[in-house]
């Protein structure tokens, strides 16, 4: 009689890494600060270039009140268009700023003191850690599911008609009236040329392909805490206005005017990104605040980390930041600025600050994703970026789970499939399949022997029949039910006992007792039972020959 082989699964250690890079950093109090820190200084610049812009647009029309100045004139409406074009953006933006401002915070419809906070002298957005409404709202739509794109789509081809129609009204003062204020058609070219290719007002349709994400909107705004959207928005009413100030400026120039003079000037740090895995890069604007086109380059002295940046001709540097190591990071600014009729030098200084996080892999192997019942399962749960105190874990499935921090205890109840369930401040950072299953079949064995021939003493001398469960690094104990005992003597008749329990019972020692050389002992329809079990299972039969 043959002795059944059953499978047995070898398993070492169930310990499990669940991570979610990107989509749930836990982004200091400090580079909060920082955020809301650039956020202003945008403010700030786009209040003073506004500032300067109307005064030229007052120097300009008295300008134009004279009478020798008359074939110039056409040149007004052209700006009021400039600026009409200009504040129509400004008044979406603000929208969209506000937008987010109470959805994160209060709800009210309205932007005002519920959705603010005030902490140690600061007062800021309440919900500006909040990840989840600039996603919903700009990158997936309201209901967050995909289905309609957000409202960052459509500031993406709002920012592309504003570019078209600012420079078509330009185009259109050059073209209609240039020859009339002694433009050459080559002139003409150049002009429109220029301002269309040095506008810093301009969308990037590169950078989000070449990062592989779905769009340019899930590039700007997906996953990024409301304190970081905000100065993004800032920046490109800021861009808008330094492109209206020189186009207005341009315009002034033409009919032989004079630009105010620029007194205040300070480093702008303009990134496509402030969070970058380590490896990854930064690609930057670094310019002059309040820049006006009339400076010599070889007059502005800018810096970054003590570096000096050569300028482009629309006023702005490229500076590129590789990330390193992990952590906040931050990097000086300044410049200088000589006027070169007074030799006068005015000096402005800033920082920049950026977070910089490191890239994890887990790898577990398809066929280990089990836990197994009436045992304690270990699970060890850890999510990049994110304090193990805010990890949430839950189950689904036939299972419980336990524990807290980083490490959970599983416990399956019955054979079928569960989920683990991880989240953090509200937030789903994923979901992992688990196979519930049994404890694979033990081993039938008396002593060490699982049948065959064996000598008589051997049989003598043990108790009984006992599972043994091999390979299986758990605390678990496997019983043996019960079993047929069969005793054939050589050449007498067979005797046949129940054995209830893997112990030798008193009848069946009884045989045990008589047993001698050339007999035989059949233990059939051996049952057995492991923790977790309903009712006993089926462990085969084993045949001893004795010498």
């Amino acid at each position: 009689m043959s002795i059944p082989k059953e499978p047995r699964q070898l398993m070492i250690n169930i310990m499990y890494l669940v991570l979610m890079a990107l989509l749930a950093l836990n982004v200091s109090a400090e580079v909060m600060n920082a955020f809301q820190t650039l956020d202003e200084g945008s403010k700030s610049s786009i209040a003073t270039v506004d500032k300067q812009v109307g005064e030229t647009v007052k120097g300009v029309n008295k300008l134009l009140d004279e009478d020798s100045k008359e074939r110039f004139r056409p040149i007004q409406p052209a700006i009021a268009e400039v600026r009409s074009i200009s504040n129509g953006f400004g008044q979406y933006i603000d929208q969209i700023y506000n937008e987010l401002v109470d959805l994160s915070g209060d709800k009210d419809g309205v932007v005002g003191p519920g959705d603010y906070k005030e902490s140690k002298g600061i007062t800021a957005v309440k919900g500006k850690k909040n990840k989840d409404v600039p996603t919903r709202y700009l990158v997936y739509g309201e209901d967050g599911a995909g289905g309609e794109p957000g409202e960052g789509e459509m500031l993406k081809q709002r920012i592309a008609d504003t570019r078209k129609e600012l420079i078509a009204a330009y185009s259109r003062l050059l073209n209609d009236h240039g020859t009339d204020m002694d433009l050459k058609q080559a002139d003409i070219d150049a002009r429109i040329q220029s301002v269309a290719v040095n506008m810093p007002f301009n969308i990037d349709d590169k950078s989000w392909v070449e990062a592989d994400r779905d769009s340019w909107s899930d590039y700007k705004f997906g996953h990024m805490p409301v304190a970081a959207v905000l100065p993004l928005l800032s920046q490109m009413k800021a861009d808008l206005k330094i492109s209206e100030a020189n186009m207005i400026n341009d315009m002034v120039s033409i009919a032989g005017g004079k630009t105010i003079e620029i007194d205040e000037f300070f480093p702008v740090f303009s990134a496509d990104r402030s969070y970058v895995i380590s490896g990854e890069k930064i690609n930057a604007k670094v310019s002059v605040g309040s820049y006006s086109s009339s400076l010599d380059p070889a007059n502005v002295d800018l810096r970054v980390g003590g570096q000096r940046l050569t300028l482009n001709a629309d006023g702005t540097a490229n500076y590129n930041i590789t990330g390193t190591g992990s952590g906040q990071k931050s990097i000086s600014t300044s410049v200088a600025v000589t006027n070169p009729l007074t030799g006068k030098v005015t000096r402005g200084e800033g920082k920049f600050t950026y977070e910089v996080g490191q890239r994890s892999v887990a790898v577990s192997a398809d066929k280990m994703n089990v836990f197994y019942m009436g045992v304690d399962n270990p699970l060890t749960v850890s999510a990049a970026g994110v304090p193990s105190s805010s990890v949430r874990v839950s189950i689904s499935g036939p299972a419980t789970i336990s524990g807290s921090g980083s490490k959970f205890t599983v416990r399956g109840s019955k054979q079928g499939d569960a989920t683990v369930n991880v989240s953090a401040d509200g937030k789903n950072l994923g979901s992992f399949p688990f196979r519930v299953k049994r404890i694979p079949n033990p081993i039938p064995v008396l002593g060490k022997s699982q049948g065959g021939k064996i000598p008589t003493s051997l049989i003598k001398g043990q108790k009984g029949i006992f599972a043994l469960l091999e390979n299986f690094d758990f605390e678990a104990r496997c019983d043996i039910a019960g079993y047929e005992f069969v005793y054939q003597p050589k050449r007498e008749d067979v005797l046949v006992t129940q054995n209830a329990g893997g112990s030798f019972t008193r009848t069946s020692k009884s045989y045990i007792a008589r047993a001698k050389a050339g007999d035989a002992f059949y233990a059939n329809n051996i049952r057995g039972k492991c923790p977790g079990d309903v009712a006993t299972r089926d462990l085969g039969s084993l045949v001893f020959q004795l010498q």
